[in-house]
């Protein structure tokens, strides 16, 4: 898998260095993976502005601005958690583009409405903001690895 996600990122880096786009990444259960791989291609400094590794809660709301009714009512691992937290770091690191992932990698945490491997990711650009949920099957490092190559496939699709 992470032969894929270093494929996929020479092409997206290559591609955000292209069109001139920053990014910023709010991670919570992929816990600083997906900032890992995308600072891996040679030439990152160019796109990568920096990320906020949100575990918690507070953090997810002093930092990155996701509302304490969104948590309230939706959860961490929620559609609206994703996209606050997504256009929290948007907004906070003044990019282009905002990633976020949470989501239940497990082994504990699941519930039968939130099993492990429920994960949102969120994607926010100026125009929109989006969140795609994923259920993923595997090991806490499996659930983030798979976490991480589905949203820099969905970002490489999205800058078609």
């Amino acid at each position: 898998m992470h032969q894929k996600i270093d494929l996929l990122m020479a092409n997206l880096g290559s591609t955000l260095i292209t069109k001139g786009l920053t990014v910023a990444t709010a991670e919570s259960c992929t816990g600083g993976l997906l900032a890992h791989h995308l600072t891996g291609v040679s030439g990152s400094s160019s796109y990568f502005i920096g990320g906020v590794v949100a575990y918690s809660n507070r953090i997810k709301q002093e930092v990155l601005g996701v509302q304490e009714e969104t948590l309230a009512q939706f959860g961490a691992v929620s559609e609206q958690t994703a996209q606050e937290m997504a256009s929290g770091v948007r907004e906070k690191f003044h990019t282009d583009i905002g990633l976020s992932t949470t989501g239940i990698a497990g082994p504990t945490g699941g519930t039968p409405d939130k099993p492990v491997g429920l994960v949102w990711i969120g994607i926010s650009i100026p125009e929109n903001t989006r969140a795609y949920e994923c259920h993923f099957e595997g090991d806490r490092t499996r659930i983030k690895t798979q976490t991480v190559h589905q949203i820099l496939h969905l970002l490489s699709e999205h800058l078609k």
